[in-house]
């Protein structure tokens, strides 16, 4: 077994203006890519602020679930920078990474993205999240949509060189982000421990992060302005990510991708809705890592979802279902997830899914 993951990270609060000789240190030329949300939550003026100096390009207008397209055009418009941070949610981290290899390997086009056979390296990336869930600040991953469809492409040459992760900027999220989120960090965490990938290294890591989640969560829904409570999401969400780094994801992240991408659910939602049926399949083929989670959910994470009032607002069709299940059968998670899984097996994944949630 093994454990990889040569991100810095450096962790508290106002861990990037404590910081500012480093990034002085980093490079001239930097290009930050965010969404909206990082001026609102204070992490876009922190970062401007120990760069001052510096030149600085800004891309703030990334999608959620950006397409490749976005990345082509960023890249495109930035060529000439030493560092590209990554500043919010999954979305701009992931953004980052592929302009990343974008912006260094001027040859490729954006789908060679997806072969990591034509590049070896990247710019140095900076990730710095405001959601507590996405972990992508720890991960080689990059997760795209891809005509229509979200798609991840992992090198080791986009494991950002540091990442500073800080709780504040998670003060500002609404309710259901703060849920969805959440719930991403989660899936990460159960999914990672259950993976036929998983190590004593990462083992050990997700359980804290599952019982972290299990205590706090509940919590800190009903009291949003509660500083520990932010701060315990923040490192469990940090640690789960720790965890896919080393295993990749499951069916739960196969079968919640249709739901983003066709009904506009949230991926940490959309995800972690699966994760029961997954637990059952895993326990009905002998795999006891899926009792010990169910155990530390006092029996159901169903009861632990309507703890925390967990619903899809959307319509599921008998016809969505048959098409999503087409696309999932042939997904690479299958192949890593305890339990067989067939074309009747995903269909029951969604219907049961649909009965519960909807």
């Amino acid at each position: 077994m093994g454990f990889f993951m040569p991100t810095k990270v450096l962790y508290g609060k106002d861990i990037v203006l404590k910081n500012r000789e480093l990034f002085q240190s980093l490079g001239e030329t930097f290009l930050i890519i965010t969404g909206r949300s990082s001026r609102k939550n204070g992490s876009f003026d922190d970062i401007l602020d120990v760069l001052e100096g510096k030149h600085v390009y800004i891309y703030d207008e990334t999608p959620e679930n950006p397409p490749l397209e976005v990345v082509k055009e960023i890249s495109e418009r930035f060529e000439d920078v030493d560092v590209v941070i990554g500043l919010g949610g999954g979305s701009p981290m992931d953004t980052a990474k592929a302009v990343a290899v974008l912006i260094e390997n001027k040859h490729l086009k954006p789908e060679d993205l997806y072969d990591k056979s034509k590049y070896q390296s990247a710019k140095p990336i900076i990730c710095i999240p405001t959601t507590a869930g996405t972990g992508s600040e720890v991960t080689q991953y990059s997760v795209l949509t891809v005509n229509g469809r979200k798609r991840g492409f992992s090198h080791e040459c986009v494991f950002p060189k540091i990442s500073f992760v800080d709780y504040k900027y998670t003060f500002t999220l609404s309710e259901s982000l703060t849920l969805s989120t959440a719930l991403d960090a989660l899936s990460h965490a159960v999914e990672g421990f259950l993976s036929t990938r998983a190590t004593p290294f990462s083992d050990m890591i997700a359980i804290e992060s599952v019982k972290i989640i299990k205590e706090y969560l509940p919590k800190l829904m009903s009291d949003l302005a509660n500083e520990f409570y932010r701060e315990r999401m923040m490192f469990a969400s940090t640690l789960a990510g720790m965890v896919i780094a080393q295993t990749g994801t499951t069916v739960a992240h196969a079968l919640g991708y249709s739901l983003t991408t066709d009904k506009g659910v949230k991926h940490g939602l959309a995800t972690a809705v699966f994760l029961p049926y997954e637990l059952r399949i895993a326990k009905k083929y002998g795999c006891e890592k899926a009792n010990v989670i169910i155990d530390m959910f006092d029996g159901s994470l169903y009861e632990f979802y309507r703890l925390l009032n967990v619903r899809l607002d959307t319509l599921i069709t008998d016809d969505d279902i048959h098409s999503w299940a087409s696309i999932v059968i042939n997904a690479s998670h299958l192949s890593v997830t305890p339990g067989k899984y067939d074309l009747e097996t995903i269909v029951e994944a969604y219907k049961e899914v649909r009965e519960h949630f909807c």
